[in-house]
């Protein structure tokens, strides 16, 4: 008899030590998948790069969520099925068949506080700390259940083919660009983030994914040089305009033939009426083709970013935009894709502009028809979709499928739209209020 209670005494601890042991590598295994996962890879980089060995090995092994989340799970399920069912027969033993509803809410209650709540809320509130401190160990837990996951993966992605769901083996679980744009309007949503920083960042992530014919200078508002203009005529034309660079044109406006700078007119005219051979009528034989470079045209399919790194290399700041039957659409700038990021840049040569739209006592907003519906709804926290259509003018045409007379009134995506004015087939004036 006390040879047995001996055993049962051993036994008992044993197993109670086994567990608790258990116990412990569930917490670590819970803690470490949220670390891993919460932690910011733009901090943990900011670690690495200042010699953190562990921020690394962190940053390394999240690369593949897939496979990171996979082995921690596997080895977390282990300790938790081994854990309860030690603890099931310890019970057992000692209670007899009540034991088992006993274990089980004995070792839901510790399961739940020590190896998911407890490791899990201190792995939030220190991730980057925690993740930097749990790689070496996960990398190692990694490396061991890799073959067992890789099976798993191949398993789970077949069954899901057969439901008609395809993966993409490379995909990410989160765009990073998607993650950024999602933590800035949260933070700004939350009070953190400025409107203007939210707009500088936001910005600076859509030049990617927005066109030229977007946010060009419409074909109808380009001003242009005539080439075969008088000298004096032309030399009007550019002290009066408050453009430094103007599109020169040969016999139609859609020849244009070159691209002339106010710099590169004033040393020519130096040169002609105050250089060695000046004459008094020097002037008569200035020719606008001698300072005129040649034009840069572009695709209006070219997105922002892809244009904006073309003008840096190319060292240029001014391109003509084209249709695919090269057709001249507009133009754009260097100036016009900061402005996207920064906001509307304007210096002393600049006219002074009204305000595209204003707000009228009653609620509604006048707004002109050729405002582009991203700075409308950057300027007044709206949504309004900006896929079909470039300008608020565009949108209700799109909508409407008929270019509206003037009362006409719309209700579309959560606003009222009413034509105040039309001239021709533009739609110049309307007034908006949200529903």
């Amino acid at each position: 008899m006390d040879q047995t209670s001996t055993l049962l005494d051993s036994a008992f601890w044993v197993s109670a030590g086994a567990i608790f042991f258990l116990l412990l590598m569930s917490g670590f295994f819970s803690g470490s998948e949220t670390a891993l996962t919460a932690a910011s890879r733009g901090k943990l980089r900011a670690q690495a790069d200042k010699g953190s060995k562990g921020a690394e090995r962190a940053l390394k092994i999240t690369e593949d969520n897939e496979r990171l989340i996979g082995s921690v799970l596997l080895g977390n399920n282990l300790v938790n099925i081994l854990a309860t069912s030690l603890a099931t027969a310890l019970f057992t033993r000692l209670f007899g068949e009540s034991g088992v509803a006993l274990a089980t809410l004995v070792m839901t209650l510790l399961v739940l506080i020590f190896a998911e709540v407890l490791p899990k809320t201190y792995a939030i509130t220190n991730a980057e700390t925690a993740a930097a401190s749990v790689s070496r160990p996960i990398s190692l837990v990694i490396f061991l259940f890799a073959p067992i996951v890789g099976a798993v993966r191949l398993l789970v992605r077949g069954i899901l083919r057969l439901f008609g769901v395809q993966t993409d083996p490379d995909g990410q679980i989160l765009a990073v660009r998607e993650e950024i744009a999602g933590a800035i309007s949260l933070g700004h949503s939350e009070g953190v983030v400025e409107k203007e920083d939210r707009d500088r960042i936001l910005g600076a992530l859509d030049l990617g994914e927005r066109t030229v014919d977007e946010i060009m200078l419409h074909r109808s508002n380009i001003e242009m040089i005539d080439a075969d203009d008088t000298p004096d005529a032309i030399l009007n034309q550019a002290l009066a305009s408050r453009h430094t660079r103007l599109p020169v044109f040969k016999d139609d406006r859609e020849n244009v033939v070159g691209v002339v700078h106010a710099k590169d007119l004033l040393r020519e005219v130096n040169r002609l009426l105050r250089g060695a051979p000046a004459t008094e009528a020097g002037l008569a034989n200035f020719d606008i083709m001698k300072v005129a470079k040649p034009p840069y045209f572009v695709p209006e399919t070219t997105t922002l970013d892809d244009q904006m790194r073309q003008f840096l290399r190319r060292k240029a700041h001014f391109a003509l935009v084209v249709d695919e039957y090269g057709t001249i659409e507009g133009l754009i700038t260097l100036e016009d894709i900061l402005e996207e990021i920064v906001g509307e840049i304007t210096d002393e040569f600049d006219l002074e502009q009204e305000t595209p739209f204003t707000r009228t006592e009653d609620g509604h907003y006048l707004v002109e028809g050729a405002t582009t519906i991203r700075d409308l709804n950057r300027a007044t926290e709206w949504s309004l979709p900006d896929e079909e259509a470039n300008t608020v003018a565009g949108l209700v045409i799109h909508e409407a499928q008929m270019i509206p007379n003037e009362g006409q009134v719309f209700s579309f995506h959560g606003f009222r739209f009413e034509v105040l004015k039309r001239e021709d087939n533009r739609l110049t004036l309307l007034k908006i209020k949200p529903l």
